[in-house]
């Protein structure tokens, strides 16, 4: 196989659980055929794979804001995309995502830190919270 068109982009869990997702109802890309079935069968276990990550959850626009609220700690893109991926919980979490970390960030803007990820990157638990919040409010 030969790279045609070579791309150092990074991709989030989001970009790659939205194109996985689209090739495996049909939109955008064309669907495997009978010789790549070892492609589908990739596609189908990393699809089930991210709806377990806080990809599943996020939007295009959470995630803009997300990156406008990180810019001022000064983080590299390969940082940014990690947080946004990993979505940290704790700050030995982001110690380990951030090289030098204990250098280049404060306790308090570790901890603020965290504050913005859990504000843009709400857990399963959140979720439920919300959608039944939102039932109980449509039927009365």
């Amino acid at each position: 196989m030969e790279v045609v068109n070579e791309n150092s982009a990074m991709l989030s869990n989001f970009e790659v659980y939205g194109l996985l997702t689209d090739i495996q109802a049909g939109r955008g890309q064309n669907k495997p055929n009978k010789h790549q079935q070892q492609l589908a069968t990739i596609t189908c276990e990393t699809i089930k794979y991210l709806e377990t990550k806080p990809c599943k959850h996020q939007s295009e626009e959470s995630i803009t804001e997300f990156m406008k609220e990180l810019q001022s700690f000064n983080l590299t893109k390969a940082e940014k995309g990690q947080i946004l991926n990993l979505c940290p919980t704790t700050a030995v979490e982001i110690q380990l995502i951030i090289e030098e970390s204990e250098e280049r960030l404060t306790e308090e803007q570790i901890y603020k830190l965290l504050d913005i990820i859990v504000k843009y990157n709400p857990t399963e638990a959140d979720q439920e919270e919300d959608n039944s919040a939102e039932m109980d409010s449509s039927n009365d």
